[in-house]
């Protein structure tokens, strides 16, 4: 593996050096920490990372490899990896290659090496920032100038990138021990959803085809009126960026309201926001990784979730017409919410976890049953 120099310089001028452990090159994007502990090649497919440089605060990463299946969309997706102490020789029955040589086929910029703890601290007291990784300019000065030149990704249609191009059927079921992952789920799948592609996980498809949908997987400019009939239940899925900058998507949804039960998750919950009359914010270094705790409102129970976003619904501005359902313990921001009429729900964290717990996995059953009871 190359082992040349590499730096990542944030936009206020902080400074990292460490080495290159993946495709030469320079990329600028937005860097965010992720909590994880395992699970860094869905990461890295998670199209919600789109336009976001990563960086893994676990700080042995590649010791499992890559293989072929745990991918959650077409593609690697983010701008480019940091790690603290990248593994070289791995060891798992199922990898297929090493992390490096994945990035690089990938052209994915990695850099390790770096003080990954106080990377995270900083970004944690002064908030996500702009930053650029570089194997090929080693001048900071010049590459702060680069960075700081960059409008950032707040403006960006990101979605446009990672939608779907033709809509698709999938009826891959929730991977088992021993079954065969393209076995369609014996349950009874009468009940037709729709999926609005806005950087969709797969494994969120396993879980409504678990939960007994035929699932139809739409691009994200797709006409409500063109898909009206096709199914009992819309889904509008997580993405990347900014939702205020998928105004598209705000008309078109409104048009399910009060006519199909519509479930948001991640980016999908805040374009109900908006489209609900609602604002966003941003929070000042997001919520990435699979241990973050939230709290049922309606029982108090807590679960333990994954999570992957920069912006959170304000469901004050919503005036009263939805209930909060959940509420994250780490800084209680609202993670659901339920409108006090209309068959529209909606979660911020991600239910198919992937990598992460499984304490959410409930919320598609939840959803069915909301589908059942307005047929």
């Amino acid at each position: 593996m190359n082992k040349e120099k590499a730096i990542l310089v944030l936009s206020d001028g902080t400074v990292f050096e460490g080495k290159s452990f993946g495709a030469e090159g320079e990329t600028v994007a937005e860097v965010v920490f992720n909590t994880s502990m395992t699970g860094y090649q869905e990461i890295l497919t998670d199209s919600s990372y789109k336009g976001q440089i990563v960086a893994m605060t676990y700080p042995q990463i590649g010791n499992y490899g890559v293989n072929s299946e745990d991918v959650e969309s077409r593609g690697v997706n983010v701008e480019g990896f940091i790690v603290k102490e990248y593994l070289d020789c791995p060891s798992n029955w199922r990898s297929s290659m090493s992390l490096g040589r994945y990035l690089v086929e990938n052209r994915i910029v990695g850099i390790e090496g770096i003080d990954t703890r106080a990377l995270t601290r900083h970004l944690r007291d002064n908030g996500v920032q702009m930053g650029i990784i570089s194997t090929e300019d080693m001048d900071p000065h010049s590459l702060l100038e680069k960075v700081r030149k960059h409008p950032g990704i707040s403006s960006l249609d990101l979605v446009s990138a990672v939608t779907t191009r033709e809509s698709f059927k999938w009826k891959e079921p929730l991977w088992k021990w021993e079954t065969d992952k393209s076995e369609v789920s014996n349950k009874k799948t009468e009940l037709s959803i729709v999926v609005y592609d806005f950087g969709i996980k797969s494994n969120i498809l396993r879980h409504l085809v678990e939960t007994g949908f035929n699932v139809t997987v739409l691009p994200a400019r797709t006409p409500a009126e063109e898909v009206m009939d096709m199914a009992d239940g819309v889904l509008l899925s997580n993405g990347p960026g900014d939702p205020e900058a998928v105004s598209y998507a705000l008309d078109n949804v409104k048009k399910f309201f009060g006519k199909k039960p519509v479930l948001g998750i991640c980016l999908g919950h805040q374009v109900l926001g908006l489209a609900l009359g609602g604002k966003t914010y941003k929070l000042k270094f997001g919520h990435h990784g699979g241990n973050h705790p939230v709290m049922d409102v309606s029982t108090g129970k807590v679960e333990i979730t994954a999570q992957n976003h920069n912006y959170c619904v304000d469901l004050k501005s919503l005036n009263g017409k939805v209930i909060l359902t959940h509420k994250n313990l780490y800084d209680g921001t609202e993670e659901g919410m339920r409108h006090k009429d209309l068959p529209i729900m909606s979660v911020q964290y991600h239910p198919e976890a992937g990598p992460g717990p499984n304490d959410s996995a409930y919320i598609f059953k939840v959803f069915r049953k909301m589908i059942e009871e307005f047929s």
